[in-house]
């Protein structure tokens, strides 16, 4: 039998003997609906990170944007997302259908707190609530729907320390990789980055809705 590695915690109690107990103040601070608070926040919210977990078991991360509010607070216990034009995968849709639990994280720009919920969704296609989120007279084809099981603030450590809203602590992105190199890379296509970068423009240009 291998011997354990006593390098990696393997228990609660491991990593609460190095940490500490949980304050009260901070375990206290979850609810299981929305309230004022909550609500406000997300009608501010442009910018969301949904998570789900695929059938393979592994987690998944989908970013979903639009203009703030676009998250819809349908009641204490509900949210409506409405979907948009992406990269045409469903990732996030093919794992709700297979396990409903999910996680969101909402973001404010220049707002260091940041909103996590946790709960299920599910994929409407009810013609009354598809035609409730139209932009430039497109409705979605689906509204994920999500009941809230969790719902905290999370301080703004990380992006204090990230400086993610201070432009003058961001690196050079020049040398970041394109989406056109990735992609041609990752998926050995036979089409060079520059074909592919026009692909990605006109595609940001024509399917943004």
């Amino acid at each position: 039998m291998a011997k354990a590695d006593p390098d990696f915690l393997t228990d609660v109690a491991q990593l609460r003997e190095i940490v500490g107990p949980v304050g009260e103040k901070v375990a206290n601070k979850t609810i299981d609906h929305i309230d004022a608070i909550c609500a406000t926040f997300i009608s501010m919210s442009p910018y969301l990170v949904l998570a789900t977990r695929g059938r393979d078991g592994l987690l998944d991360l989908s970013p979903k944007g639009d203009p703030a509010g676009f998250v819809d607070v349908l009641d204490d216990r509900t949210l409506a997302i409405p979907d948009r034009l992406g990269n045409g995968r469903f990732d996030s849709y093919e794992n709700l259908i297979a396990d409903p639990s999910l996680a969101l994280i909402f973001l404010i720009p220049g707002h260091t707190d940041t909103l996590r919920i946790a709960g299920e969704g599910r994929i409407s296609r009810a013609p009354q609530l598809l035609a409730r989120y139209p932009v430039n007279g497109k409705e979605p084809r689906f509204v994920l729907l999500v009941t809230v099981r969790q719902a905290f603030l999370h301080c703004a450590k990380s992006t204090v320390r990230a400086g993610l809203w201070r432009q003058e602590t961001w690196p050079d992105s020049s040398r970041v990789p394109s989406l056109a190199q990735a992609m041609v890379a990752h998926g050995k296509l036979a089409l060079g980055v520059a074909e592919m970068q026009d692909i990605i423009d006109r595609d940001g240009k024509t399917r943004l809705y």
